[in-house]
C-alpha cells in the first residue's frame, strides 16, 4: 500500500499541472462580481488592468471587483474494511487521492476545505481552512485509520452532518457504496456528489475455485466453489444494487461517478465536477 506522502506528492502534481494548462480548479466557486472600471491607481493589481479600455483612452484603467463569499468544499470518506481491498491499486489509497484532489482544488481557489472520515462513528475532523496543512492532515489520518474489523455506517454520516455543517456546502462524498445512504435530508441542506470507489474485480469478478472468502467488515468466512456460475450470480447482485442505488441518488439530485482502482482518479473527479458524469 503506498504511503500518504506519495499520495500526496502525486495529487500534487496534478493540481500543478492543471494550473499550468490554464485550468486551476476542478469546481468553480463563487469568485468575484465585477462592478466598475476606475483609473489605475499606485498598488493597484496590475492583472485587474482593462487593457482594451486603456488602449483607447491612453491612460491605465482597472477593473473593481466585489469579493462574494467562498465556496465551502468538505471532503467526507466512507472508510470500512471493504476499502481495504483492490487488484490494482487499494480503494482506500484511491479515496485518500481523491481527498487530495479535491482538497488541494479548493484550497487553490481560495475556497474553506474541511474533511471527516466516518466508520461506525465519526472518526476525524479537519475543520474549515485555506491551508494545505489540512489536505495533508486529511490524508495522512485516512491512511493510518484500520480498517479491518469495521464498516462505513452512512446513517450515522448522514445525521452527524445535517446536525454539524450550518453553513451550506459543497459535501464530496466518497467510498464504495455497498448500502444505499439515506442522504436525502443532507441533499436538501447542502450540494451533495459522490464518488463511488470501486475494483472492477468487484463487479465482474473471475471464477475462483474452491476456497475461502473472508468478509473485511465482520470477520465471517465463506468455504466453497466459487466457479464462474456463482461469479455470474454475485455480479448480477452488484449490479441490481448498484440501479437501486443510483435511482436513489438521482432521487437525491446527487450528481454521482464511479472512481476505479485501474482509472485516472484526476480525470474522473474532472468529468464529475464538469457534468460530464
Amino acid at each position: 500500500m503506498r504511503h500518504a506522502k506519495e499520495i500526496l506528492i502525486r495529487a500534487r502534481r496534478q493540481i500543478v499541472g492543471d494550473r499550468i494548462g490554464n485550468n486551476p480548479s476542478m469546481f468553480k466557486g463563487e469568485g468575484y462580481d465585477f462592478i466598475e472600471l476606475r483609473e489605475y491607481v499606485s498598488g493597484d493589481d496590475i492583472r485587474h488592468i482593462d487593457w482594451n479600455v486603456t488602449a483607447k483612452l491612453q491612460r491605465p484603467y482597472v477593473k473593481v471587483f466585489r469579493e462574494e463569499r467562498e465556496l465551502s468544499v468538505v471532503t467526507v470518506a466512507m472508510v470500512g474494511g471493504a476499502m481495504h481491498f483492490g487488484t490494482d491499486t487499494f480503494k482506500i489509497e484511491k479515496a485518500a487521492e481523491a481527498v487530495a484532489l479535491v482538497g488541494y482544488s479548493a484550497v487553490g481557489n481560495g475556497d474553506l476545505f474541511t474533511h471527516y472520515t466516518f466508520q461506525e462513528t465519526m472518526l476525524h475532523e479537519i475543520r474549515g481552512t485555506k491551508k494545505h496543512f489540512a489536505v495533508t492532515m486529511s490524508v495522512e489520518e485516512m491512511m493510518k485509520t484500520p480498517l479491518i474489523g469495521h464498516r462505513a455506517d452512512y446513517s450515522v454520516m448522514a445525521r452527524t452532518l445535517s446536525k454539524r455543517l450550518r453553513r451550506k456546502s459543497l459535501i464530496v462524498l466518497i467510498g464504495d457504496f455497498f448500502e444505499i445512504p439515506p442522504l436525502k435530508l443532507l441533499a436538501k441542506q447542502h450540494e451533495v456528489v459522490a464518488i463511488i470507489v470501486r475494483d472492477s474485480f468487484e463487479e465482474k469478478p473471475k471464477s475462483l475455485g474452491f476456497g475461502t472468502l473472508q468478509d473485511p467488515q465482520t470477520g465471517q468466512t465463506l468455504e466453497g466453489d466459487f466457479n464462474a456460475k456463482r461469479m455470474e450470480h454475485y455480479a448480477q447482485k452488484i449490479h441490481e444494487h448498484d440501479t437501486a442505488l443510483f435511482a436513489h441518488l438521482r432521487s437525491c439530485g446527487i450528481r454521482f461517478v464511479k472512481l476505479y482502482t485501474h482509472t485516472n482518479t484526476s480525470v474522473t473527479l474532472r468529468r464529475l465536477f464538469e457534468g460530464r458524469a
